[in-house]
Parts: C-alpha cells; structure tokens; sequence
C-alpha cells in the first residue's frame, strides 16, 4: 500500500488533474495509450486515501472481466486490503449479482438462470416454431439480434409490438419477443439484455431499492464509456442522481461496437446531459511511436462525431508505416509471416510481439495456412471459445438443470447426451404434456418416474422401456440435485460425470476423444476455485462465471505464439508490431456500411483502433484479389479509402519478409506499385532460385525432408512443389518464404530440370 502523497507522483499534469478531480460530474477524454487504466486506478486510490472515502461507497463499471481483474490487481497494490469493500465489475455483472439479491421484487428467483447467445438462440428458434413461423424465412439470430436491440433501449414486446406496425418483420419479432419473455419466465431465467432491462425496471418501479444503491454509492465511475448502451447509460445516471459524483472515461474515437447497441451519443451528449461537468483530455500517448500516431491521427480526423483530444506523444519518431500490396489473399498472409521471420533473425522482435489484425474471421483462414506451412506457432483469437465447446456446453447444461430443474432449455440440450433411449418423439410427447399441465419439462419426468414407481398408468403414454429410461434419468438428476446442496463443486463435477455416463461418452467418442476430455479436466479445474464457497452458492458462481465469460478474457499473453485476432476483438490489447490486412473497399470499411455516413465512420474508428494497438512497428496490406466467400472477386479490389486518408509523409512501401532493401518510397503517399513489390521479391527469390532444381533433396522445418517435383516462376516469386516423405504427401510452396534447405550431395534424379 502507497501513502497519499504518493499516489500523484509520476503523473503528468492532466492525469493528476484528472485524479484530483472528485467531485461532481466528470468527463475524462482518453486517447489510446494515454494512460486511462492508470488514472483510474489512482483516482479511486485518491479517493480512499487522500480524501478519507470508504471502498464501500464507490462503484466502478468496466467492460470486460479482464478489465476489472486488472483494476482490482491495481488497487490491491495502491490501497491494500482496503480494495475489497470497493464494488468493481461489469455493468452484467454487477446487475447479475444485484438481481440475485434484489430480483423478488420482481418475482425473479433467487436461483435464476443465464442464457449465453447459444441458449437464447434456441429458444428463439423454440418461439418462432411455437408461433407458426418458419425459422428459414425469420433466421432465428437475426429475430434475436432485433429483440436484443429493442432490450438495449429499454423496450418490452409491448412497446416493439406498438412500434412495429406496418411491417411484418418487425412485427414478427414482437410477437416472438412476447413469447420469448414467456420462456424466459417458465424457466426462470434471463439473457445478457434482460440483466440490463430488469435492473432498469427494478430502479424505476421500486424507488425505495433505488433509492438504498444511491445512498451506498456516493461515487460512481464509467470506464469505456463510448461503449455504453442506453440501458446502460440509464442505470448509471439513476444511480448516481443523488450525488452527482460521476465520472465517466471513454473516447469516441474508439467506439466500435454499435452493433452491440454501443451508442456513441451517450459520451459525445455527456457535456449536454450534465452542463457542469468538467472536461479534462489525457492527451499524452505512451504506446506508439510519433509516426504511428500520427498517421492514425490523421486518418481519424475525417470523422466528424469526435472530441478533439490534442494527442501527442514524447515518443521516438519510429519507422515509417509499411504500405505493402499483394497479388491474393494467400500472397499477403505469406507476406506477413516472411516479415515476421525476418523481424526474429534481424531485429530481435519473437512471434509474441507480433499481431495479424483483420476484418471478419474468415480471413484467418489464408493466415492460419501461411503459419501452418512456415511452422509458425500461432494463436487464433476468436475461433471455437472454450466455453462454447461441446463438452464444455454439455457439462454446463447438466449443471444448470441441477440447480435449477425448471430448465427446460438446459434439458432439451442433455436429455440425448449420452444416448439413453428416450427418443425425440418421446421426448416431444413429455413436453406436449408438461406444457398441457402447466410445469417444467423435467418436473413431468418426474411425474413419469412416479407413475411407474406407483403402477399408474404413464401420464405421457410412452413405451415401457422409454418410461424406464426416463425414471432412471430423473433419478440420477434428483440424486445429484438434491447433493448439490452438500458437496463441494469439484466432487459434484466428478459425481456427475460418471453418474450421467458423460465421462464414458467422451472418451469413448471418436471425435477427439482426448482433446475434448482434457477440455473437461480444464473445466473441473475451474470449479475448484468455488470450493472455498457453501455448495449452492459455489455452483451458483461457477454457473455465473461460465455465462459472463468473454473471448478477450480468454486470451493469454504468455505463449510466445503470433496472435490472430479480429480488428474488434484487439480493442485493449497492444503489441510492439501489428500488422492490418485487407485493406480493400468492401471490407475494411466493409460493404455494409458503405451506404450510411455513420458507420462508415465507425469503420474508420475500427481502423483506428487497429492501428494504436501498435507499439513500435505498423505494417498496413492489401491484395488485388481475394477469395472470399463466394470466391475469388470479379474484378482487381479497390484501395480501402482509409489508405488515403493517411498523411503520404508517414508511409513507405515495402516487399515483406526481403530485409532492409526491400524498402521502396510510397510513390503516391499511399501504398507502393505491386509492380515494385513483384520485383524485388523476385529479386530476394533468385539465389534461392539458383540453388534449387527439380529432384534435389530438400528439408522443410515443419514438414521434414522431401524431393523437389516441380518449378514453377510466377511474376513475383518462384512456386515449387515437393513431395515430403512421413506420409506428409506434395505441399506447393512459395520458394522466397519456405523455409527449405538444400540438402548436401543432392542432384538431379532424372526429373527434369528447369
């Protein structure tokens, strides 16, 4: 723990102005890498130690886990023990644990449950069959995707419904929304929006619980701001109505989210909706070179929804931005991993340091082949997330149904996994029925079980051996439910795998079996940091943890492995070399956007903020044609006009991977010639061209040793084939970026030279 005094040492005047900054509203304008974290850590120190506030009576909202880990890490150094009574967490999960307490007022349970995307989307698809509507006409994500934008501005299936008239789609999704809300209730549980929406209603037709968190909560910070949706924006000002202490942190040149219903106006309206909030810039960056950021200045200044924040940076001038254009998609993937491996044998940088940034995901799949054929260790970001996995989706189902049995959705999911003879007809005729009485899915198994047990006609009119299947299914989930009272998590894990026949089922399975096993043994070994905890309220976490987790608090530095991440997903993350590919029309900015204003000027956000992840190297690429989607492009790919919105002094054009030489000037201030590009790889391929001949002998450092087939030149590189031995079979190679050795004494076999 620091002393107070302490605290504004090493600050720069307007990260100490904004620390010492405590009262009333309070708009603080961060830049990237300015040193927001910091300031916000140290404004609460301050808060707790230079000013004699309790932890207890401050409130800090962050976006991700990951951000609030990292807060709470801070504070633990700065102010001690003291940081525990401090509330620090997400807007999801501070309204989570607020409706656990709260939500009766409401009629929620105290046991709800919480629905992640793949819950809510089939439920979704449950709702539009139940209303008699086709989910290939009405795309079950897409009702979804408009039923959580109306839950973002606080609407009910009501409201949508009175809005909607006139059209039919729209329509549509308010009567599905209603039906929606219906599910949700019977099965006690909400969504990610309902979090939100509820915590809203909560505050608005209970003034008196309101009124409790406002007295608590004397101060009240806003981290990512330019990130809040209305919902969100509304919580906390009903929150902080009392005091009016609210500090709100954000930049509206890094919001890129209104996909998610993020809504810019929120911090750009902020000086409008508190007149006498102060303003203070933290515009001083410690990330990037001056280069860098000023060509990622430049290009954002043809924004017009922004707030000047005056960055600038005491930084080295840097290396100019390297402007590279490729033939294809695959010639620029390989263009980014030869860099990378000549950035390791002459610069000192490691594949850690480096980040391929991109779009949409598809595009990882040239890169993820380019890594595969240099024996590049890599890191995909944003592909199948842990908790999404299939084992992992099914453990947590069955966990869900025990502690709360009134899950339908849940239930549906295990019900089959593993296979125990109850079929999907059967499985329809019991939720028929339960539905026809008016309870769960699972408490009509249970009427099943006991019909049999009591020599009762079965209620559901099943088979005799479905009906022992089911009885014997509901046993186990009662036996297991009833211990989940009593035992540590772990040992219920454990309990239920074996119990439910889901361990045998895995690794049994012939679909990696031993991958997805050592899924599972990384999931029970989560559950032991709920041990310490009563077992209801253990599982409870766990099941709370699973379902707030997100892709970035996934993402682990430690691995020296180049990251592959999406534009969106690098948002708070840095690196000291980043690369951008697919700077084209169409895709960045992408195609949808290109008819509105507005997000054309979020796509230009989202390339700013790509391009301040960089720490010390910026390389920014593009391809003449690219296979995407629906295959290759019809026609050479337009130039993304963001590259032209980059000052021409800043920028160089170079050929990738080929050393210091291979640098040329931009000849417009915008990305070089390919022609130029063609040449000097071609050049940089001649001695290895020289040496190498069909039949020699040759080792590849991923793929072994193998005998040269074929040489074929291209207009900027030389393409061989070699067929490898080991059972690795032919791969094609591009000569300038394969990392093959000659072996000593080889020849021609008899093959055919050039």
């Amino acid at each position: 723990m620091v002393v107070a005094a302490e605290l504004l040492g090493g600050l720069n005047p307007a990260q100490r102005e904004a620390v010492e900054t405590v009262e009333g509203p309070l708009l603080i304008v961060a830049g990237p890498g300015s040193g927001k974290t910091r300031v916000i850590t140290h404004r609460i120190a301050w808060l707790v130690l230079g000013c004699g506030v309790r932890p207890y009576d401050i409130l800090a909202m962050t976006f991700t886990n990951k951000a609030a880990r990292e807060m709470g890490d801070r504070l633990g150094r700065l102010v001690g023990g003291h940081s525990d009574a401090l509330t620090a967490g997400t807007f999801h999960s501070f309204c989570a644990r607020l409706l656990r307490r709260e939500g009766e007022h409401l009629g929620l349970p105290r046991n709800y449950l919480i629905y992640d995307d793949a819950d809510q989307t089939a439920a979704i698809k449950q709702c539009l069959e139940d209303g008699g509507y086709d989910p290939r006409r009405f795309p079950p994500r897409a009702v979804l995707s408009r039923i959580s934008r109306a839950k973002s501005v606080l609407q009910d299936s009501r409201v949508m419904a009175q809005q909607a008239q006139g059209d039919y789609f729209e329509e549509v999704c308010a009567r599905v929304y209603r039906l929606y809300e219906e599910l949700l209730g019977r099965n006690s549980a909400l969504d990610f929006d309902d979090l939100l929406l509820r915590t809203a209603q909560l505050f608005r037709e209970f003034p008196a619980v309101l009124g409790r968190y406002q007295q608590r909560y004397n101060y009240l910070m806003v981290d990512e701001f330019q990130d809040t949706n209305i919902a969100q924006y509304r919580i906390s000002q009903m929150l902080a109505r009392t005091h009016e202490n609210f500090c709100v942190v954000g930049d509206p040149d890094q919001s890129i989210y209104s996909w998610r219903s993020a809504d810019v106006r929120n911090i750009l309206n902020f000086k409008t909706d508190y007149p006498g909030a102060r303003v203070i810039a933290l515009g001083q960056n410690y990330r990037s070179t001056a280069t860098i950021l000023n060509a990622a200045q430049g290009l954002i200044s043809s924004n017009g929804q922004r707030l000047e924040n005056g960055l600038f940076t005491e930084n080295a001038t840097g290396l100019p931005v390297q402007l590279h254009e490729a033939y294809t998609e695959d010639e620029e993937a390989g263009s980014v991993i030869a860099e990378i491996g000549r950035l390791a044998r002459e610069e000192g940088f490691k594949p850690g340091d480096c980040a391929v940034l991109y779009r949409v995901n598809a595009q990882s799949r040239a890169l993820e082949e380019a890594c595969l054929s240099q024996g590049v260790k890599y890191r995909l970001v944003g592909g199948t997330r842990f908790y999404q996995r299939r084992e992992i989706k099914d453990l947590t189902a069955y966990l869900r149904l025990l502690y709360n049995q009134q899950d339908d959705v849940s239930l549906s999911r295990i019900i089959s996994v593993p296979p125990r003879g109850i079929g999907v007809k059967s499985i329809q005729q019991i939720g028929q029925w339960a539905a026809s009485q008016g309870i769960s899915m699972f408490e009509g198994m249970r009427r099943v079980a006991a019909a049999r047990e009591s020599g009762m006609p079965c209620p559901a009119r099943l088979a005799s051996r479905t009906v022992a299947a089911v009885a014997r299914f509901a046993g186990v989930i009662d036996r297991l439910a009833a211990l989940s009272q009593e035992v540590e998590i772990v040992k219920l894990v454990d309990l239920l795998l074996e119990e439910s026949g889901l361990r045998k089922h895995i690794q049994e399975s012939d679909d990696r079996p031993e991958e997805r096993w050592e899924n599972v043994l990384a999931y029970r070994a989560l559950a032991q940091e709920f041990n310490a905890e009563t077992p209801p309220d253990g599982l409870a976490g766990l099941l709370e943890r699973t379902a707030l987790v997100s892709q970035v608090d996934e993402y682990e530095e430690a691995e020296d492995s180049l990251t592959l991440i999406t534009l969106h997903q690098a948002k708070g993350l840095e690196f000291p070399v980043v690369f951008i590919v697919g700077l084209e029309e169409g895709l960045l900015p992408h195609s949808r956007s290109l008819d509105s204003e507005e997000q054309v000027e979020e796509e230009r956000r989202l390339c700013y903020v790509g391009m301040t992840r960089a720490q010390q190297r910026l390389y920014l690429l593009r391809a003449f044609r690219r296979g995407f989607r629906n295959g290759t492009t019809s026609g050479p790919a337009v130039a993304s006009r963001f590259l032209r919105e980059i000052p021409g002094g800043l920028v160089a054009s170079a050929a990738l991977g080929r050393g210091r030489a291979g640098a040329v000037a931009a000849d417009d201030g915008r990305g070089g010639s390919i022609r130029a590009a063609a040449l000097a790889a071609a050049a940089a391929a001649g001695p290895a061209a020289e040496r190498l001949r069909v039949g020699d002998a040759v080792r590849h450092r991923a793929f072994g040793e193998g005998i040269v087939t074929a040489y074929d030149p291209t207009a900027s590189d030389v393409e061989i084939t070699v067929e490898f031995s080991g059972g690795v079979g032919a791969k094609r190679l591009l000569l300038s970026y394969a990392p093959l050795e000659r072996l000593e004494g080889s020849g021609d076999s008899g093959l055919g030279g050039r």
